[in-house]
């Protein structure tokens, strides 16, 4: 026989799609074709699975090869293919059993002695499997911890390509290494314990995690901006099962294992450097299209230190998916939509020396100066924000304190008591933090009591906050009925709310 095939999955983003590796050996010239829209990747595959293939004592077929990837209109970019199309190459030349290869996914790419490297997007690829009914996969021994999360799938982990004919030729398998699938679930690194003073900025961080709410803190260098930002995951709940799987499906397209692992429920950090593009930020690319920065921090925490640093539109890129909880980025090849339901951090310096407060003190810049710095945040974003918190240095009397402050374990309970009141309250409305209340609903059922509702309509007429700066606001203000143990949004909570988002004047 001199046809066969295998199956492989091309993936546009995070949405998988089954190909079907198809193999044609007949007479004529060597040759050696591949057809359906490959990338440079995908196009050098010749070489990697000729060599393989020799180096592992196999025949190579020197008469005329067609390799052809359906759907042929799909584009598909990447070396994840390598193994799919030497397994069909080999059962065409007659060397494996066809019936061995059915329904069995092959995902690797080889190493010119016939090593199985690891690929990324392995997970979101056996998703995909999964739904189309595939229940068996074979891919490299490097991918077997993010791989056996796929719970029903029966997972083959290879480290080479010996091995994996053995195994269709015989049935029989060298016995893998016992993987610990246990989900992580604390990191104990960092504490909020270890942040002297801050009360201010440390209530603003419980807020944000309380309700997802987005927080900007500006002071001066060394008030402890980034010591806070960085722990705010440690206050966070950890992300359930289904969260946990999404942004390690996330995590997988870009490779990230390195930091962060496949099994963790602790809510994810990323923090780009001031320099970022808007590519790096929102994801992007030409043949494949990568996620960015704020698709990493899904259900986390997306930092961004030296804001006013960054190039123009890179921070107003993400206004979008800061409404939305998505990004969809349009490329010719077409339209990919990632995750993007984070907590945006940024932090700031007051000025371009650093030292500026209300009192001048040792600030060296004049006012049009400190003005045309934070003017660098447009003001589409600020309306963004929900929290706006002033990071004063920090004094002797605290520094001076032998006993630390209240630890991430405490908050953390507070937070987590307080986002199951809100669950409670949305059962059934398909979201679970204030922060994702509908405007619509938020004038109608979720509305504050009247004497904070004539409050912040004062606060509208009198043009001191816009319409998102009152729906912003109300949401802020159920967090913190939902902290207080109020049932209803009381007046206090909205002014203080209010107080919280206008704290400071960009």
């Amino acid at each position: 026989m001199s046809l066969a095939q295998t199956t492989s999955v091309a993936l546009l983003g995070l949405d998988g799609h089954l190909v079907t590796v198809e193999v044609d050996i007949a007479d004529g010239l060597p040759t050696y074709t591949l057809l359906g829209l490959p990338d440079a990747a995908l196009s050098e595959s010749r070489e990697r699975v000729r060599a393989a293939i020799v180096n592992c004592n196999e025949v190579w077929p020197n008469r005329k090869t067609t390799v052809s990837l359906s759907p042929a209109w799909l584009p598909k970019s990447g070396s994840g293919f390598d193994l799919a199309i030497c397994i069909a190459l080999l059962s065409a030349h007659e060397t494996i059993p066809v019936d061995r290869i059915n329904r069995i996914v092959f995902l690797g790419e080889l190493s010119l002695d016939g090593h199985i490297r690891s690929v990324r997007g392995v997970l979101p690829a056996l998703m995909a499997a999964q739904k189309s009914g595939v229940t068996t996969a074979v891919v490299p021994t490097a991918n077997a911890a993010e791989a056996q999360l796929m719970q029903g799938m029966e997972i083959i982990a290879m480290g080479h390509l010996k091995s994996v004919l053995r195994w269709l030729r015989t049935g029989e398998r060298e016995l893998s290494d016992e993987i610990d699938y246990r989900w992580e679930e604390v990191d104990e690194r960092l504490d909020f314990a270890d942040v002297a003073g801050q009360p201010e900025a440390r209530l603003a961080a419980e807020i944000a995690a309380t309700g997802g709410h987005h927080i900007l803190l500006i002071g001066p260098p060394g008030a402890g901006k980034t010591m806070i930002a960085e722990r705010i995951p440690t206050i966070m709940p950890q992300l359930k099962i289904s969260q946990a799987l999404e942004v390690t499906a996330v995590h997988s397209l870009v490779g990230t294992f390195a930091t962060r692992s496949p099994t963790s429920r602790i809510a994810p950090i990323v923090s780009p450097h001031h320099t970022t593009t808007r590519v790096a930020m929102v994801g992007g690319g030409a043949h494949a299209i990568k996620p960015g920065a704020c698709s990493l921090a899904h259900h986390g925490v997306l930092f961004i230190d030296e804001a006013p640093e960054c190039p123009s539109g890179v921070l107003d890129s993400l206004r979008q998916p800061l409404e939305a909880g998505t990004i969809t980025i349009a490329r010719s090849i077409g339209n990919v939509t990632f995750p993007a339901q984070f907590l945006l951090v940024l932090a700031a310096n007051p000025c371009p020396c650093g030292k500026f407060s209300g009192r001048g003190r040792q600030c060296t810049c004049t006012s049009q100066q400190v003005r045309r710095y934070l003017g660098k945040l447009s003001g589409p974003l600020i309306d963004r924000i929900d929290l706006r918190v002033h990071v004063d240095p920090v004094g002797r009397v605290d520094m001076a304190r032998s006993e630390l402050g209240e630890a991430s374990a405490d908050i953390r309970m507070r937070v987590i008591a307080a986002r199951a009141v809100a669950e409670q309250r949305f059962a059934g409305l398909g979201y679970s933090l204030n922060s994702q209340i509908p405007a619509r609903l938020l004038r109608t059922v979720f509305q504050p009591e009247r004497a904070a509702m004539s409050f912040l309509h004062d606060e509208l007429e009198r043009e001191h906050i816009t319409a998102r700066g009152v729906h912003k606001i109300a949401r802020v203000s159920w967090t913190l009925a939902d902290l207080h143990g109020h049932d209803l949004p009381t007046l206090a909570d909205v002014t203080q709310a209010h107080s919280m988002r206008g704290g400071i004047e960009i």
